[in-house]
């Protein structure tokens, strides 16, 4: 984390509030096994665990993608899994989603990729940069300076490295205006210094704009390097969460490499 930046978090102000949260598949997997937490406006948050440890289903149950068996979550006042369709889709325009794969149209340009962004807020389809608002162009272009890939706007996205691919895909984030930013193994297709790159770039704009973050993660010196905060998750069940600041890295990593009751892990979290 930068020593310049300062934390903007507002305790007072609670984003995102997990209760009593559980998620069984059909299948019978319990991917997400009765977790609480809540996140303040502001708060950068890693999300840490094996594969499998339901990092994944723990997001989409955030963003509405799959509905609580029990339990609940709220996010900027909505109970998600019992808001409607049209309520749903009010709270996804004030939410930002990376995934890992960045999921950008690869012939399509830089700057047309960062206005998809902004579809949320049109009526009816759009072909081609002009279709859009010149104020729209406008702030796609400024999101892409953002981002340091402002000479990139007219290039092909499928002919970017990694690392940018990742960054437009944050500008094209950013053009929702999200008060709350999930973030879904970000770095993890891509090389060291491009991970380095796009996390701090994560983390500058959410500290500049107060934005909360949610971010999973496997790469525990990254996590510790630029979040608030650690949530650790195995086998659905949350056995870390803990301030970033003065955390030792050992513990963190026992999530990944030895398998202890949740009791055990949680104790030596504070030993």
């Amino acid at each position: 984390m930068s020593p310049h930046l300062e934390v903007v978090a507002n305790e007072s102000v609670a984003t995102i509030t997990v209760a009593a949260l559980s998620k069984r598949f059909p299948n019978g997997t319990l991917a997400v096994d009765d977790i609480s937490f809540t996140v303040p406006q502001g708060q950068v948050v890693g999300l840490l665990g094996l594969s499998g440890s339901g990092k994944s289903t723990l997001m989409r149950l955030i963003n509405g993608l799959h509905t609580p068996t029990s339990g609940t979550v709220n996010v900027l006042g909505v109970d998600v899994g019992q808001a409607k369709p049209a309520d749903l889709r009010d709270l996804r325009r004030q939410l930002g989603f990376i995934f890992q794969q960045f999921g950008l149209v690869g012939r399509a340009t830089c700057l047309e990729n960062v206005l998809i962004g902004s579809l949320g807020r049109l009526k009816g389809p759009r072909i081609g940069i002009r279709t859009y608002p010149k104020a729209l162009r406008v702030m796609a272009l400024e999101r892409l300076d953002r981002v340091g890939l402002g000479a990139q706007a007219f290039q092909r996205a499928e002919t970017l490295s990694g690392g940018q691919m990742q960054r437009v895909a944050i500008a094209r984030s950013l053009m929702q205006e999200p008060k709350v930013l999930l973030a879904d193994e970000p770095v993890a297709s891509l090389d060291p210094e491009s991970s380095n790159q796009v996390l701090d770039l994560i983390s500058t704009i959410a500290r500049e704009d107060g934005m909360t973050v949610l971010c999973s993660l496997h790469q525990v010196e990254l996590a510790i390097g630029r979040t608030d905060r650690l949530i650790g998750l195995r086998d659905g069940k949350i056995v870390l969460d803990q301030m970033t600041a003065g955390i030792n890295p050992n513990v963190v990593m026992d999530l990944y490499r030895r398998h202890g009751t949740s009791d055990e892990v949680r104790e030596a979290s504070y030993a």
